[in-house]
């Protein structure tokens, strides 16, 4: 009988201090173990966003109580586990570092085999974990650091299809909420604002709607946002801005997402047709809805992962190494923390003014 596959995965990216178990089932997808996290939005309030050394600190002090706990919860010892994956990038250097060090310590120690870990490929890999999905598939990855769409052609194999030229998505939620008075981290709450006000209220930009392909943009619409929160009169019209706020978000996704499905499909016409929506604000029902329904109109698949498993997670980590692990993409334990690393090292990196979309 073939062994079970099973890894403990750590990630440290930003300012979630994670551990998870993750076991391969004989269908080829996951059962997880254990999935422990630990947020700091207590120690990063005040500031209205994470400060990156006090994120640190936290993850220092923290790590291994969280390690610990993640093995006890899934009932194994680390003599049960297969390997070792640790988020490497892309994140804050010195909060990457922790969990790597961690990772890295324990796969030496124990002479287990070690892979650093994308942290974008953890999203584009998670739905695997509980949804047996073919390769290619169409990813929509949309969180607070990234917003892009990628062909998923296999395990380390990703084709950019479309990116933000500038802010992410999920930085636009939190910029709204923290305009609109609530305290970070405030993407989550928008949704919640958003069902108590008039979604036609307020006219907001779609910038670069009409042009660019499946890139989107999202600094004139946070840039209106701005100049609109400061002529509000009363808390009724700031439920109005977030519902507008979010309307308008899901009119750029369901427009950029259908050249985006367009583009995946060009010459391929017999492509399983999946698209999976990941990342932090994947856990927006309102766009899951949207996007559903975009699905639903040109026949493919919509698959989200659990809501738990969108927000940063060990266990998209572990699953990571898992994927890595069946394929020979083994790390050695001089494998650095990177704060910049794209899924489609070819495609042209796309901020910054000047841009000829």
């Amino acid at each position: 009988m073939k062994e079970k596959l099973t890894f403990l995965g750590i990630e440290t990216s930003c300012d979630e201090t994670a551990a998870s178990v993750v076991q391969e089932k004989a269908d080829g997808t996951g059962k997880i173990l254990s999935n422990v996290v630990s947020s700091q939005i207590k120690e990063h309030k005040e500031f209205g966003g994470v400060v990156p050394e006090i994120a640190a600190r936290a993850h220092v002090e923290k790590i291994e109580f969280i390690i610990k706990k993640a093995l006890k919860e899934s009932n194994l010892d680390l003599n049960n586990i297969n390997g070792i994956s640790a988020t490497a990038g892309p994140g804050l250097i010195v909060c990457l570092t922790v969990g790597l060090n961690a990772g890295k310590a324990i796969a030496g120690s124990l002479k287990k085999p070690f892979i650093a870990v994308n942290h974008l490929e953890g999203h584009a890999l998670s739905p695997k974990i509980n949804n047996k999905i073919q390769f290619p598939y169409l990813l929509l990855l949309i969180s607070g650091g990234h917003t892009q769409f990628l062909e998923v052609r296999g395990v380390n194999n990703y084709k950019q299809l479309g990116t933000t030229i500038d802010d992410a998505l999920g930085e636009a939620f939190d910029k709204t909420a923290k305009l609109l008075g609530i305290e970070f981290p405030g993407g989550p709450k928008i949704e919640e604002w958003a069902k108590k006000g008039n979604e036609n209220y307020f006219k907001l930009p779609k910038p670069i709607l009409k042009k660019g392909g499946c890139n989107l943009s999202f600094a004139g619409l946070k840039t209106a946002v701005l100049r609109t929160s400061k002529k509000l009169k009363n808390q009724k019209e700031k439920y109005h801005l977030a519902a507008s706020f979010q309307k308008t978000i899901n009119e750029i996704l369901y427009e950029k997402t259908k050249i985006a499905m367009k583009e995946f499909l060009k010459n391929k016409k017999d492509k399983q047709k999946t698209f999976v929506i990941a990342g932090g604000v994947a856990a927006n029902l309102s766009i899951r809805d949207n996007l559903s329904k975009l699905a639903k109109e040109n026949k493919f698949a919509s698959i989200f992962p659990p809501t738990n498993l969108c927000s940063d997670n060990a266990a998209m980590i572990a699953w990571a190494g898992i994927e890595r692990y069946k394929i020979n993409l083994i790390d050695n334990l001089e494998f650095l923390s990177r704060s910049r690393w794209p899924l489609d090292s070819s495609a042209p990196f796309l901020k910054g003014p000047g841009l000829k979309l």
